[in-house]
């Protein structure tokens, strides 16, 4: 297993590879190879790793060397390649992508199978899925453009950075996406709680706890017929229901009235009328004598007499036989 030095910046063989990338031909041939070697350790130094004094890293440049001369070319050509060719639908899983595409080179690089080489790859690859993510991202452009990100689970300071938005744009995208989130919960939930009811009765209960037709078609998998069915019905339902209390209502009323005077014997209206009068001994406005009378139980159509006029009760009761 070849070994890679550990630095913070790009692994060993990586960049060993970078370097014979732009070593040609003639560069390898049998006079001028021990002067490539230097040449290239020497920049490999540059970059960090110490490769001209230390026997390990040296050998490893030689022994890429050696497979570059016995192939033909460079390994990167075909890594940069085999990479440059992924799509967003190679690379939704990181890790297969990796395995297919270290699978894809092994005749020729066997090398590249080697464990740790994988886990650096898996790295490049992972941000090839970024860049490729990010790309589709912004074709999408605005606000569509983050939720794909957000969907995608990326962190909110890499969709920030590559989106080139600010904090307060992302937290207002991000919370609107975890409303809508905690809205297709909630309605899973009741519709799952409705189970063993006919599906108009799940629908209804949808529609009485604010549930958009959008969410139970999307959520649900309903179809729009059934919905504005259960719709009808419902307002047929309630319209009967208002017609019901509407005469409730009317009979309540009816019944606080009392009778109409054409329905009221004359021994009562008498009695009533008595009982006016002395009410009217004590209050002399209307709306005191109404509410007198109505904790008297006086029907409300004698109470209309009386207050119509000072004579309109006394005919009444002349009426009545008083």
């Amino acid at each position: 297993m070849t070994t890679i030095e550990k630095t913070d910046k790009q692994p060993l063989w990586l960049q060993i590879e970078k370097q014979i990338l732009g070593v040609s031909s003639g560069d390898l041939e049998a006079g001028k190879l021990e002067q490539t070697v230097a040449d290239v350790a020497k920049a490999l130094d540059d970059t960090g790793h110490n490769v001209s004094r230390n026997g390990g890293n040296l050998l490893q440049l030689r022994r890429a060397l050696g497979e570059r001369i016995k192939v033909g070319k460079a390994m990167m050509e075909d890594f940069n390649a085999a990479v440059s060719a992924l799509k967003l639908e190679d690379v939704t899983n990181p890790r297969s992508a990796t395995a297919s595409l270290t699978d894809g080179l092994k005749d020729t690089w066997p090398v590249l199978s080697d464990y740790d080489r994988k886990v650096d790859i898996l790295n490049i690859v992972e941000n090839t899925r970024l860049d490729l993510y990010t790309a589709r991202a912004k074709e999408l452009g605005g606000e569509e453009g983050i939720r794909y990100l957000i969907g995608d689970g990326l962190a909110s300071e890499v969709i920030i950075n590559r989106m080139g938005i600010s904090e307060e744009e992302f937290k207002r995208v991000d919370a609107a996406v975890k409303a809508e989130l905690a809205e297709i919960a909630r309605v899973k939930s009741l519709f799952e709680g409705a189970e063993g009811k006919s599906v108009e009765e799940k629908v209804k209960k949808l529609i009485n706890e604010n549930v958009t037709d959008e969410s139970m078609i999307e959520v649900c998998g309903l179809d729009q017929a059934t919905i504005d069915g259960v719709k009808k019905a419902m307002e047929e339902e309630l319209k009967e229901k208002q017609r019901l209390a509407e005469e409730e209502a009317a009979k309540k009323k009816a019944e606080a009235e009392g009778p109409t005077l054409e329905n009221i014997p004359n021994d009562k209206m008498i009695e009533y009328i008595e009982s006016l009068r002395e009410i009217m001994e004590f209050a002399d406005k209307e709306a005191d004598i109404r509410t007198m009378s109505e904790q008297s139980s006086i029907p409300k159509a004698i109470v209309d007499v009386a207050v119509a006029g000072p004579d309109e009760l006394d005919k009444l009761a002349e009426k009545a036989g008083a």
